[in-house]
């Protein structure tokens, strides 16, 4: 688990150096001409001054450093400034700012087996720094490996649209919001072993595979044809219908079934006609 250090100020630590330093220079130089035993005591005091400069510490804003004391884990210190601890810890610098990391394209197959191309952007920031530091290698690395695996398993799990599965309930075309917090939640799942915490994850590219995008395309046109069709003729049935109601309600002419049956004729054609009608003046009548 991760145990934070609040270490003592680095700033009389390195007063003292500069002090132990500038007695070692003395001595040195005194100790040229007297006495070999100010030559040793100004080479003690370099040693001190350097050993001391080994525990002093800068850490800068929204970063850490995890302390280790010969293999093990002393703690992790998150406080900014100037800062000594014990000159014979090891440390490690980790950065505790966001991150962006912007996917590579993946070529995979939605849930019906279609090849798609989809990617994503994961805003990512190191939340125990315990675990990015001792329970992965590489944690970056880590991040990335496993981010390209969960839009992957994203991709398999849902369709690109509802064109093959009328019922899907979500599919990553119109999923939106839902799609990108399942993924969030997946990455959380994935990047918990090593500490990281995800803020936010969006699908950026979202597209069919060049080798069936002309077919989709053709596809996705030709039920929207149909669709649109369907929409006419019901309206044009509905218009008929009405037409026929007030024609005889009002009793403006009496229509037997063959009378109804061109006029209904002749405006379906008129309603469902892709162009404008041309009026025709008929001076006969039907029979001749």
């Amino acid at each position: 688990m991760e145990k934070t250090l609040k270490p003592m100020s680095g700033y009389l630590t390195l007063v003292i150096c500069l002090a132990l330093f500038a007695v070692s220079v003395y001595f040195f130089i005194s100790g040229v001409d007297q006495s070999v035993v100010y030559v040793v005591i100004a080479m003690l005091c370099f040693l001190l001054s350097c050993f001391f400069l080994k525990g002093l510490m800068i850490i800068q804003p929204n970063h850490s450093r995890v302390l280790n004391f010969f293999g093990k884990y002393v703690g992790t210190v998150k406080e900014n400034g100037l800062f000594f601890i014990n000159p014979l810890y090891s440390s490690q610098r980790i950065s505790l700012r966001s991150e962006n990391l912007q996917g590579q394209t993946l070529k995979v197959n939605d849930k019906m087996g279609n090849p798609i191309e989809i990617a994503a952007v994961i805003v990512w920031k190191v939340g125990d720094t315990y675990k990015a530091a001792y329970e992965v290698e590489r944690y970056t690395e880590y991040v990335r490996m496993q981010s390209e695996a969960a839009v992957r398993h994203l991709a398999v799990s849902f369709p690109y649209d509802n064109l093959e599965d009328e019922h899907a309930d979500i599919t990553l075309r119109d999923g939106g919001d839902q799609v990108n917090k399942i993924l969030e939640q997946e990455l959380l799942e994935r990047l918990a072993p090593a500490g990281i915490i995800i803020q936010e994850a969006r699908i950026t590219h979202l597209a069919y595979a060049s080798e069936i995008a002309g077919a989709m395309l053709q596809r996705q046109q030709a039920t929207a044809i149909v669709a649109a069709r369907t929409k006419i003729v019901e309206g044009a049935v509905g218009m008929v219908d009405l037409a026929l109601k007030k024609l005889s309600e009002d009793n403006i002419v009496e229509l037997d079934d063959e009378r109804k049956a061109a006029m209904v004729s002749n405006l379906m054609v008129v309603l469902c006609g892709e162009k404008a009608a041309t009026p025709i003046l008929n001076a006969g009548t039907l029979y001749n």
